[in-house]
């Protein structure tokens, strides 16, 4: 963002709680949706939209930005309450996830979303297509930097490895992959499914310089962040270590939280037991922000 102050701590604190309200309360009017994988990645979006990405918003498609894939894009209603927040787009579009004309799909849409750069939701492409983008801007001169988010469950697929090889071997140290690491996909845990082993030293094997944290500590990841973009002769990866559903106790411990149906046992308490909190909590950061 074009910016001479430098977010604090506590402006990042700020935008993550607002970032997991509003997507809480969008899910919530929709009645069901992608919880799990979308709270997962919260705090990422905090440090990134609220520090490190080169963005302007009245400006989407500036010529001088960073670019974001989610390559993971069922986590989509994170990314529009991150954009919304931001002043991508009105607030109010929020509520018309996955309706009828609305500008917000369930799987983020580059020609329907301000802000968004890449469509994705078709698990594994996204990383190609970060890896074009990098390529792309290395060949034209950009100092721009792209930033690739995949999950865990999502590296079942054989071209997230294809795509991470092609990084590797060109040394794209402007493209950095981040791995959701949450345990969790679809069907259950990542290692009963197709067991990932360590997922920082397969990125390691591959040739990048690879930092693990822990997904919900908003310094850890701007510090981790900040030295990967320091590695000028080597791809680099960070992997989040992370919990499906995090920020909200009740659903982090739900058993099938990738996607949530609120109608069902007290989830829809537990929802605005989660939203009250959160708002409460949104209320007293920003007296202070």
């Amino acid at each position: 963002m074009m910016r001479d102050d430098v977010p604090k701590l506590s402006d990042l604190a700020h935008l993550r709680d607002k970032i997991r309200l509003e997507t809480l309360k969008m899910l919530g009017h929709m009645g069901y949706g992608h919880l799990g994988g979308s709270l997962s990645i919260v705090e990422l979006l905090a440090v990134l939209y609220g520090k490190q990405l080169a963005i302007e918003a009245s400006q989407p498609n500036w010529e001088k930005r960073d670019r974001l894939v989610l390559s993971k894009g069922h986590a989509g209603p994170a990314l529009y309450a991150t954009l919304a927040i931001k002043g991508f787009f009105p607030e109010d579009w929020l509520l018309t996830l996955n309706e009828g004309g609305t500008h917000l799909p369930s799987h983020p849409d580059r020609l329907k979303i301000p802000g968004v750069d890449a469509t994705t939701g078709s698990l594994g492409q996204g990383t190609s297509i970060a890896a074009g983008m990098a390529t792309g801007l290395r060949l034209s001169g950009s100092d721009a930097y792209t930033y690739l988010i995949v999950g865990d469950g999502e590296l079942n697929e054989g071209q997230c490895w294809e795509a991470f090889q092609y990084i590797a071997h060109n040394k794209l140290n402007r493209c950095l992959v981040i791995i959701d690491d949450n345990k969790k996909q679809l069907d259950g845990y990542t290692a009963d499914i197709l067991n990932p082993f360590d997922i920082q030293k397969k990125m390691e094997s591959f040739g990048f310089i690879t930092l693990k944290v822990k997904g919900d500590d908003l310094q850890a990841i701007d510090d981790a962040i900040n030295f990967l973009k320091d590695q000028k002769d080597s791809a680099v990866a960070l992997v989040l270590d992370t919990v499906k559903a995090q920020g909200v106790p009740f659903f982090e411990k739900v058993e099938d939280n990738h996607s949530v149906k609120f109608g069902i046992a007290n989830y829809q308490e537990e929802l605005e037991k989660a939203i009250t909190a959160l708002e409460a909590q949104v209320v007293k950061g920003g007296s202070h922000a």
